[in-house]
């Protein structure tokens, strides 16, 4: 765990829609990109740049071409929207690309390489809005590096120099769990922040079982509790110091819905957690509960692979 406590970040991309809510996700970019003296590259992606054909259906009507938006409107349109989120356009690289949304984003990532990817979870209304919603679900599923997903209603401009103070890193020992949780640690340590460890026991039933059963639901929730707890300390152990304070907690639950209001009750401005869970479901698929935890999180989601 020693050797994860230790978090850098040299080039951070943003893809962005240049719609007004893509300025939260930019301003944290920028604002990583600041705090760990990181290049900055945005972009945004386009179905083409070449002249579009439209008929308007009648017999005989002449083929009128429509000029879409130009390349360098775009980069100007970058450039701006940078120096509104607090940044430097004269430092960032701005890029625009036309061709599929996911395609394109992951191969920038690649060919970079990205150590970090800074996106919203929403953008333009309407039809649009639930595109961009499927494009990240799909990046955080493809990307090669850690993914940072800002929702809508985050707040405008990220924290100040000092980071992330109220860090939340749900642990379920897979992984990429434990891969998060030494990038939790490490934002902690660089912020001297508190980080809340949560480990949920997804154990639904409320009732006791049959009698013959000769199974007591209590009892064994304990001892699934103790297991989580132990588990939990030597993880910890390593990780104590006066620059990071962490707190261990146990819930019973869904998870994402147990995610969410820890989240919410702490006042977390930050979810550190897997992009893959346990088993080999969790391995080969985006797993349902950082899906779930990404589309309703109220603050900022670093999800991170094993």
């Amino acid at each position: 765990m020693k050797e994860c406590l230790v978090v850098e970040f040299k080039h951070v991309l943003c893809p962005i829609d240049l719609s007004e809510a893509s300025g939260s996700s930019l301003a944290y970019a920028v604002a990583f990109a600041q705090w760990y003296t990181a290049r900055l590259t945005v972009l945004h992606v386009v179905p083409t740049f070449d002249p579009v054909q439209v008929r308007s259906g009648r017999l005989g009507d002449p083929v009128q071409f429509v000029q879409p938006v130009s390349r360098e409107d775009v980069l100007t349109a970058l450039r701006a929207a940078v120096d509104a989120a607090g940044g430097d356009a004269r430092q960032a690289t701005a890029v625009a690309e036309a061709g599929d949304p996911v395609v394109t984003i992951v191969d920038q990532a690649v060919g970079i390489p990205a150590d970090l990817l800074v996106m919203g979870t929403h953008g333009r209304s309407g039809f649009d809005r639930l595109l961009l919603g499927s494009v990240a679900e799909k990046v955080l599923r493809k990307a090669p590096c850690p993914v940072l997903t800002v929702p809508p209603h985050a707040p405008t401009h990220a924290p100040a120099s000092a980071g992330f103070k109220r860090i939340l890193c749900p642990l379920d020992f897979s992984p990429s769990a434990l891969q998060a949780l030494g990038f939790a640690l490490a934002l902690g340590q660089q912020s001297k922040g508190v980080v809340t460890v949560l480990h949920v026991i997804e154990w639904l039933a409320e009732e006791e079982p049959r009698t013959h059963a000769h199974f007591s639901v209590p009892e064994y929730r304990r001892y699934l509790t103790e297991d989580a707890y132990e588990r939990m300390r030597p993880l910890l152990a390593e990780a104590a110091g006066p620059r990071c304070k962490f707190e261990p907690v146990v819930l019973t639950g869904r998870a994402h819905h147990e995610i969410a209001q820890t989240a919410a009750s702490r006042e977390a401005d930050l979810i550190v957690m897997g992009a893959q869970g346990r088993g080999a479901v969790g391995v080969s698929l985006f797993g349902s509960t950082a899906q779930h935890v990404v589309r309703a999180a109220n603050c900022p989601v670093l999800t991170v692979r094993g």
